[in-house]
Order: C-alpha cells, then sequence, then structure tokens
C-alpha cells in the first residue's frame, strides 16, 4: 500500500513536473510571438506614419503651389484690371474732351469737315473735288464734287445739329424741355436744308441738287427713323442727307461714274490700237506662212540631198567592187605566163 502510494505520489510529482515544464514553453512562445507582433506592430505604425506624413507634405506642397500660381493668377488680373481702369480713366477724358469740342457750334463744324474731308480724298481721284471751294456767286462749300455731264458740280457741305439732339434724350431735363428741344431740332435741320439750298443750287453752275453731310450716324438715323417731313422737306429742296456710310456709298457710286466716263474717252485710242494689233498680226500670219513654205522647202531639198548622197555611196561600193575584180584577173594571167616559160625550159 505505501509502495503504491510512493508510486502515485512520484507519478503525481512528474505529471506536475511535465505540466510546469510544458506551460512554461508555452509562455514562452506566447511571449515571443506577442514581441514579434509588438515590433511588427511598431514598425507598421511607422510605415503609415511615414506614408501619412509624405502625403501631409504632397499636398501642402500642392496647395502651396496652387496658392502661390492663385496669387500670381489674382496679381496679374488686378493689374490687368488697373490698367484697364487707366484706359477707360483716359476714354472717359477723351469723351469729355469730345463732348466738349463738340459742345461749341465752332467746333463741331470743323470736325465735320475733317471727317469729310478724310472720306472723299480716301475715296475719290484728286482732280474730281475740291475742298472750300468758291462759287460764282460768292458762296464757298466745304467740298465741291466734279462731276461729268449730265451731273455736272455738286456742292456737299457738313452740318451738325447735335446741340437740341442731346437734350431731346436728356435724362435730367423735363419732357417739356425735351419736346421744346425736338421742336427746335427739327427747326435746326430745316433751316440748314434751306441755306443749302439756297446757296449751293446754282443755274448754269452747279447740278440740280446738293448734299448735306451729317457727322453723326445716330443723328442722321434720327432724322430718316422718327422724322419723315424733313425727309420730304429735303427732297421738295433737292438736298440729299447722308451720313459717313451712306456717302461712302455715294462717292463710291460716283467713282465708278468717272471710272467708266474716262474708259468711254480711251475708246477710239483702244481702237486704234486694236487697228495696229490687227495689221501687225497680219505680217505676222503671212511671214509664218512664208518660214512654213520655207521650212517645207527645206525638208524636201534634204531629203533630195540625202537620196544623192545614198547613190553617190552606192556608186562609190560598185567602183571599189570593180576594181578588185580586175586586180584578180591580172593576177591569173601572170600566173598562167609563168607557167608556160617553166615548161619551155
Amino acid at each position: 500500500m505505501l509502495v503504491e502510494f510512493s508510486l502515485l505520489f512520484i507519478f503525481l510529482a512528474l505529471a506536475v513536473l511535465i505540466w510546469k515544464l510544458f506551460f512554461n514553453k508555452s509562455e514562452l512562445n506566447v511571449t515571443q510571438t506577442l514581441e514579434e507582433k509588438h515590433r511588427q506592430i511598431i514598425v507598421d505604425i511607422n510605415d503609415a506614419m511615414n506614408k501619412l506624413s509624405d502625403r501631409l507634405h504632397n499636398t501642402l506642397s500642392d496647395q502651396e503651389k496652387s496658392q502661390n500660381e492663385t496669387f500670381v493668377n489674382v496679381a496679374k488680373t488686378l493689374a490687368t484690371i488697373d490698367e484697364a481702369q487707366k484706359k477707360i480713366d483716359g476714354m472717359m477724358t477723351n469723351m469729355v474732351s469730345l463732348q466738349e469740342i463738340l459742345g461749341d457750334k465752332r467746333s463741331r463744324g470743323t470736325y465735320g469737315e475733317i471727317q469729310l474731308k478724310e472720306l472723299i480724298s480716301n475715296i475719290m481721284p484728286p482732280d474730281s473735288y475740291a475742298f472750300q471751294h468758291t462759287f460764282l456767286s460768292g458762296a464757298r462749300v466745304d467740298c465741291a464734287l466734279f462731276l461729268p455731264e449730265p451731273t455736272g458740280t455738286i456742292g456737299v457741305d457738313s452740318k451738325f445739329p447735335m446741340e437740341n439732339y442731346h437734350k431731346m434724350f436728356d435724362q435730367n431735363i423735363a419732357e417739356g424741355d425735351k419736346e421744346r428741344a425736338k421742336r427746335q431740332f427739327k427747326l435746326d435741320v430745316r433751316k440748314h436744308i434751306t441755306d443749302i439750298s439756297s446757296k449751293y443750287i446754282i443755274p448754269n453752275e452747279t447740278s440740280d441738287g446738293a448734299v448735306m453731310f451729317i457727322p453723326a450716324e445716330a443723328v442722321f438715323a434720327e432724322i430718316h427713323g422718327h422724322h419723315p417731313d424733313i425727309i420730304k422737306e429735303a427732297m421738295l429742296h433737292r438736298v440729299w442727307l447722308v451720313s459717313p456710310t451712306t456717302l461712302m456709298a455715294v462717292l463710291n457710286t460716283a467713282r465708278a461714274v468717272l471710272k467708266d466716263i474716262e474708259t468711254k474717252k480711251q475708246v477710239h485710242i483702244i481702237k486704234s490700237e486694236l487697228g495696229k494689233l490687227g495689221q501687225e498680226f497680219e505680217r505676222f500670219d503671212s511671214r509664218m506662212k512664208k518660214l512654213t513654205d520655207n521650212i517645207s522647202q527645206a525638208n524636201d531639198n534634204a531629203q533630195k540631198i540625202n537620196i544623192t548622197s545614198k547613190k553617190i555611196t552606192s556608186r562609190f561600193k560598185q567602183i571599189e567592187r570593180v576594181q578588185l575584180d580586175d586586180i584578180d584577173e591580172d593576177l591569173l594571167d601572170l600566173d598562167d605566163t609563168l607557167s608556160e616559160k617553166r615548161s619551155d625550159d
């Protein structure tokens, strides 16, 4: 019984010892595994932190670059806006100056004359117009157009009824003042039409009509669009209202007429030159026929010379053959003579 108890005790002691050894080894493996995982986690965390840091750095760099480009673009835009503002200020100054110039009647007249001069001098031939032309009556017109008959000389005068035109559309004045300005505007235009008709339509010196040049397209459009009674009155007085655009069309038509007249004047010269050209062509045709005949005769002569040359060559060959035949017969006779002498000996 004691022995069995001792064996049981030893077995239990061995079991406990084996369990401890196994537990210690498992604990050591677990510890090592945990340490490896800890190290791996630290490595992964460091990698993730590095990647995140790089990404943040790149993002911040891109943002900084984008912000710099934005600032540069904003600076350029501001500079452009500033330059545009300066130009606008300059234009406003010029507009104010132009308004001041056009506000004076004499300045408006000078402006219209300059514009008229530029249009006519750029389109018409130099000898077809004259500025500040004086008629026999003593009246001086801004420009006279010298067109062929039956049109003749046409007076062109510049008128610029701007003062009351601006009042008609001024928002700072009362409606009654606008109406008065409108009536005065029509009176101004009618007076210009009457003056042009009486001064620049002269029997036996000018055409039966004259031209009133209005330098402002807006004024011209206002008259044609809203004041048909003025247009009717101008037609009755044989005064043609034109703007810069319509005057260009009139001048281009006049230039075409002048060109056509000059062409007609040169018709007899053209006919004479065509006659001379026809005579020269007849001479050319006659000489060409002679040359063709000479070429044909030369060709015939060449063919005959070629035939004669062939005959001469053939004769020379026959002569050569005859001489060779004679030489062969002489040699045969000599051989026979020698043979006979040998036989006698």
